[in-house]
């Protein structure tokens, strides 16, 4: 099929993988199903701002729960939420016991007695007794001291941790900090990655816009690429990758000699320190090698990604389209985290004794999670498949055209417009058959975690390379789907279809196309370490100053994937550029031969810079070895 097909691009195309669009409108209708439960069920804000013991949400006005007296209030002046016990909390059921209540300030000196609580609550409006008790009977009614927090109330300070007044006596801050750090302790993955969210959400958020700065200048950097440029790209790199190591190291010295060292959230942090360190130095003693040995090739680089910057030039629009993504991606990151709270904080409200109101978990909800996580997933690579196939149309019609200097009007529009109109299906397919492959690994990491404990090296060992191994396959799966994508932006066929086809095209040329591809693929490799190092190390800097309470293992681990995420995003435009160019190479090579039935449709600059290269076969030098015509007449789009 593969040798005897015309490729060429068609004007008249039809729809491709249709039943597999069908088949993500049908998950996307699940999933909107889901978020609609959650909103209706959930209450993120119970999460964001916290919550009294009597139904009412802090920092804003709330509704009446039935059977509940002290619910419905207005807390819009009161943010903070303070335990009336803070320094002898008792966890039942995974609930606090103490009476919580919504504070519109936290006490910053010690309380000895009911006046001081009294001359507090009129000094500072902040009310530090049961709703239903004025002010005024602080001193004068009987059940004071039930309804009052427990004398004397060690000074408290607001943290950003759940809108939290956190005790500063150290034996106080000691027990608190222990329940808290015990609920979450308790708590599963689910609500773990909830609680490393929340902890660390303006961090995260200022951090992942760090990302998007390093990640646009280094676009624009590889435009305008210069040897000089990539050996300063290349100092950056290692000296980034030395800094992040030694700091790593540093910090894991620094926690686990320091004698307050003793919640369990530090314990966590410098156990993962370790691991951050261990891992930053491996990888900075492989790329440093791999820099080493391949340090010959820096100038055959440079040659490559300034004739990839010459057809960008040509389409300037292609710079932008990583930025149309990284929104996309960011609005539908943002409208996952916020059903992944609401359906964290799904629940009914129940009164039990005393009037308090308690929230139970509604049935269900674990598995809405999973299906939640699977759809992150699987539609994040599906935009992710469209700008790469939306690049391989625009290169395709920057190649198969004549006359270089005047492209048809508006290549990435057009081909926006292709993608959308015949070829979503073969995207969702693409990107499904990645999700196939991605979850397996979470399942094997998610066990891991759970068996990690045992001592037996042999079952860890088996994960790892079961783990390494879905890897593998996903890397080079991600390959032939790129390929896969520029087959079918030339010759509108479905996705299998376009796989076999290149597929063929691919076991004839991998020799040619292998170092330059291989090599220019770890350039841009290098530009993504560059942006995660710095990213990571700026994360580093920014968590350090909040040890107490804050288990910032998770934030780290989000901090590192948005900036993973968002670099590749925007060095793709090189990296599919690159691959869509040799593919229609290729392709030239094998259905031309130069002549005037046959004309080549190659630029001058790439047949020169492949044949320096010395990667063509001999029957292809001696086809290329003919005088190169620059044919200006003639039909490029050809009907197949």
């Amino acid at each position: 099929v593969s040798e005897g097909r015309e490729w060429r691009p068609v004007l008249y195309r039809k729809c491709t993988d249709t039943l597999w669009l069908l088949l993500f409108f049908l998950f996307w209708a699940a999933l909107m199903f889901i978020t609609g439960y959650a909103v209706m069920a959930g209450a993120a804000e119970r999460l964001v701002l916290g919550y009294d013991s009597f139904g009412n949400i802090c920092g804003r006005k709330n509704t009446p729960v039935k059977g509940a007296p002290l619910s419905g209030q207005d807390m819009t002046n009161k943010k903070y939420v303070f335990f009336l016990n803070s320094c002898s909390l008792e966890m039942q059921s995974l609930k606090i016991s103490s009476v919580s209540l919504c504070v519109s300030s936290c006490p910053q000196e010690q309380l000895n007695s009911l006046e001081d609580l009294q001359s507090f609550a009129r000094n500072n409006g902040s009310c530090l007794c049961v709703y239903n008790l004025n002010i005024s009977s602080y001193t004068l009614n009987p059940k004071a001291a039930e309804l009052c927090p427990a004398l004397p109330v060690p000074p408290s300070k607001s943290f950003p941790l759940f809108n939290r007044c956190i005790p500063q006596n150290p034996e106080c801050y000691s027990k608190y900090a222990s329940i808290l750090i015990s609920t979450v302790n308790e708590m599963d993955v689910f609500h773990r990655i909830l609680s490393g969210i929340l902890a660390g959400r303006d961090t995260v958020i200022g951090l992942s816009f760090l990302a998007l700065a390093f990640s646009f200048m280094l676009v624009l950097a590889f435009r305008f690429i210069r040897t000089l440029l990539v050996h300063t790209l290349i100092a950056l790199v290692v000296f980034g990758l030395l800094f992040v190591s030694g700091v790593l190291w540093w910090l894991y010295y620094d926690y686990r000699n320091d004698p307050s060292t003793e919640l369990e959230t530090e314990k966590e942090n410098v156990k993962f320190l370790l691991g951050y360190a261990v891992f930053s130095t491996i990888v900075t003693v492989v790329l440093l090698s791999l820099l080493f040995v391949l340090r010959k090739r820096l100038q055959f680089t440079v040659q490559l990604f300034r004739i990839v910057g010459k057809i960008i030039g040509r389409i300037p629009f292609l710079l932008f389209q990583p930025l149309w993504t990284f929104l996309i991606l960011v609005v539908f990151w943002l409208f996952w985290v916020a059903v992944l709270l609401s359906l964290g904080t799904a629940g009914t409200a129940q009164t039990t004794s005393g009037g308090r109101v308690e929230y139970r978990a509604l049935s269900g909800i674990s598995y809405m999670a999973w299906y939640h996580f699977i759809g992150l997933i699987w539609t994040s690579e599906f935009i992710l498949a469209c700008q790469q196939m939306t690049i391989a149309g625009a290169v395709v019609t920057c190649y198969f055209n004549r006359n270089k200097n005047n492209l048809p009007p508006h290549p990435v529009l057009s081909s926006i417009a292709v993608l959308f109109c015949y070829h979503l299906g073969t995207a969702v397919k693409g990107s499904f058959l990645i999700t196939i492959l991605r979850i397996p690994r979470i399942v094997l990491l998610y066990l891991y975690n759970i068996l990690k404990k045992k001592e037996s090296a042999c079952p860890k060992c088996l994960f790892k390379c079961c783990f390494c191994w879905f890897w593998c396959q996903e890397s080079c799966l991600r390959y032939f789907n790129q390929h896969a994508y520029t087959t079918t932006a030339i010759n509108g066929t479905n996705f299998c279809t376009s796989a076999k086809d290149a597929a063929f095209i691919l076991a004839k040329n991998s020799a040619k196309f292998a170092s330059i591809i291989c090599f220019g693929d770890f350039i841009l490799f290098l530009g993504k370490v560059f942006v995660v190092c710095f990213t990571v190390f700026g994360g580093l800097m920014a968590f350090n100053y909040h040890r107490e309470l804050q288990a910032w293992v998770v934030p780290l681990l989000l901090v590192a994937f948005f900036a993973y995420v968002m670099s590749h995003s925007f060095l793709s435009v090189f990296e599919v550029t690159a691959d869509a160019m040799f593919l229609c190479f290729a392709i030239d090579m094998e259905t031309n031969d130069g002549s005037e039935e046959k004309p080549y449709f190659v630029d001058q600059d790439l047949l020169t810079f492949m044949n320096q290269s010395n990667k063509l076969t001999e029957g292809q030098k001696h086809r290329s070895s003919r005088p190169f015509q620059e044919y200006e007449d003639g039909t490029e789009l050809q009907l197949m």
